[in-house]
C-alpha cells in the first residue's frame, strides 16, 4: 500500500491543510523539505534537524549512486539507517543533476550518458536505472525520471523536452510497479516506536512515486503533461524545471497554471524552491510540498532569513551588535548567540558559523511552515506575504 493523503481543510484562496502517511512519519503539510545532498543537511547533525521539527528531507540519486554508492546502501541496510534519520524521506531521480552537466552528459530516447564530475568516470543512467538505485536507497517518496527544460529554451527544444519526459515517466512507473518493495521499519532503539510522531504501520508501508510536470515555459504543454502524467496514476505529482533562472511571474504562472490540473487526493510537490516569501506564497495558493538548498546554502555564505528581512551576517556594522541574529526568533541559536559572534565565526571561517547559521535558516523556514499550517487548519487564508 503506497503513501495515503488525507486533505483536511481547504480555504478560499487555495491553501490545503493535509496528512501524508509515509512508512517513516505521517507529514503535515503543506511542508518544507530540508536537502540532504549526500546524506546529511550540509553542516547540521541528524538529532538537531529532527529538533528543529523537519518532518522529511531529500537525498540526492546522482550523488548517493556515485559515493558511497546504492549497492553498498543498501548492504548496510537503507539510506534511513545508513545516515541514521528516522523519519520520512524523499529521492529525487538523478535527472536534475545529470541536466546540469551540460559539457559531460549525451541524450538519448534510452537514456543519458554522463561523466562523473568526481572522477570523469562513464555511466549510463535510463529511468529503469534511476527507479532501481531509489529503490535500493529505500526512500519513502521516489521521483520519476525526467529531462530538465533549461531557461531560456525555445518551443522545439521544450517540446522535445517534453517528449522525453513523458515516455520515460511511463517506463519509470512501469518498473517502479513491478520491482518496489515495502520499505522496513529501523530496528534501532533510537528509532521512534510505532505511533511515535504520528507514525502508522497501517497506512503506506511501501515506496511511493510521483510524476513530474516539465514542458519549459509553455503553458499548454505544462498542461499537456500534467494531463498526460495524472492517466498514468502516479502517487503524488511535483512541477519540476522551475528556478532554473526564469522570472519570478513565470514561476507563478506557471504553477498557477498546473496546481488546478492535478489530483486534489494526491499530493502536489514544487521542487528547488524558494525564498522565505514565495514558499509561503505557494503553500497558501496550494502547494503541498517544497524543497530547497537556499537555506543551507546561503547560511555557507553567511545570509540569514530574519523576520526584519534578509542579514549578511558579514557586514562590518554587526561587529559589536549583541542582539541575536532574529529578534522574533526563539531558535536555539538566536536565544544564545549574538550577531557579533555569528560574525566573528565566519570572518574567522570557523566551520561552526556555518553550522549556527544553518540552524538558524533551517528553523526559520520550518517555522513559517508551520504557521501556514496553524493558518489553514483555522480555516483563514494567510495574509499577501511581503517580499525582503
Amino acid at each position: 500500500m503506497s503513501l495515503k493523503f488525507n486533505l483536511l481543510k481547504t480555504t478560499d484562496a487555495g491553501g490545503r491543510r493535509g496528512q501524508m502517511h509515509l512508512p517513516h512519519q505521517t507529514v503535515e503539510t503543506p511542508v518544507f523539505m530540508p536537502v540532504g545532498t549526500a546524506g546529511s543537511v550540509k553542516a547540521v547533525p541528524q538529532d538537531v534537524v529532527e529538533s528543529l521539527g523537519a518532518q522529511i528531507i531529500l537525498g540526492n540519486t546522482y550523488h548517493l549512486y556515485l559515493r558511497p554508492g546504492h549497492e553498498s546502501i543498501q548492504r548496510l541496510g537503507g539510506l534511513h539507517r545508513f545516515i541514521s534519520w528516522p523519519r520520512a524521506m524523499l529521492t529525487d531521480s538523478g535527472g536534475f543533476q545529470v541536466y546540469s552537466l551540460t559539457q559531460l552528459r549525451k541524450v538519448t530516447d534510452e537514456g543519458v550518458r554522463f561523466r562523473s564530475h568526481l572522477d570523469g568516470s562513464l555511466h549510463f543512467f535510463t529511468p529503469e536505472h534511476s527507479m532501481d538505485v531509489q529503490i535500493a536507497l529505500g526512500a519513502d517518496i521516489c521521483m520519476a525520471f525526467d529531462e530538465c527544460t533549461e531557461y531560456p529554451a525555445d518551443r522545439a527544444r521544450a517540446e522535445e523536452s517534453l517528449r522525453l519526459t513523458m515516455a520515460w515517466a511511463q517506463r519509470s512507473l512501469d518498473h517502479f510497479r513491478a520491482h518496489r518493495h515495502e520499505v522496513p521499519w529501523l530496528k534501532d532503539p533510537r528509532s521512534p516506536r510505532e505511533g511515535d510522531l504520528g507514525h502508522t504501520m497501517t497506512e503506506g508501508r511501501t515506496q511511493s512515486l510521483f510524476g513530474i510536470v516539465q514542458g519549459g515555459m509553455y503553458l499548454d504543454l505544462r498542461r499537456e503533461s500534467a494531463e498526460r502524467l495524472v492517466e498514468m496514476d502516479f502517487d503524488g505529482y511535483a512541477i519540476g524545471g522551475l528556478s532554473v533562472g526564469e522570472p519570478r511571474e513565470l514561476t507563478l504562472e506557471v504553477i498557477s497554471e498546473v496546481l488546478p490540473l492535478l489530483p486534489e487526493n494526491k499530493p502536489r510537490y514544487v521542487m528547488g524552491v524558494g525564498y522565505p516569501d514565495e514558499i509561503e506564497q505557494y503553500a497558501r495558493m496550494g502547494v503541498d510540498m517544497m524543497d530547497c538548498v537556499l537555506p543551507t546554502r546561503a547560511a555557507r555564505h553567511g545570509l540569514l532569513f530574519t523576520s526584519e528581512g534578509r542579514v549578511n551576517i558579514k557586514n562590518r556594522q554587526y561587529a559589536e551588535d549583541q542582539g541575536p541574529a532574529d529578534p522574533s526568533c526563539d531558535c536555539m541559536v538566536c536565544r544564545r548567540y549574538s550577531r557579533a559572534y555569528l560574525r566573528h565565526l565566519m570572518q574567522s571561517s570557523e566551520p561552526l558559523g556555518a553550522t549556527l547559521n544553518t540552524i538558524h535558516n533551517l528553523a526559520y523556514y520550518l517555522g513559517i511552515m508551520r504557521r501556514v499550517r496553524a493558518d489553514l487548519a483555522a480555516g483563514a487564508n494567510m495574509p499577501e506575504p511581503v517580499r525582503p
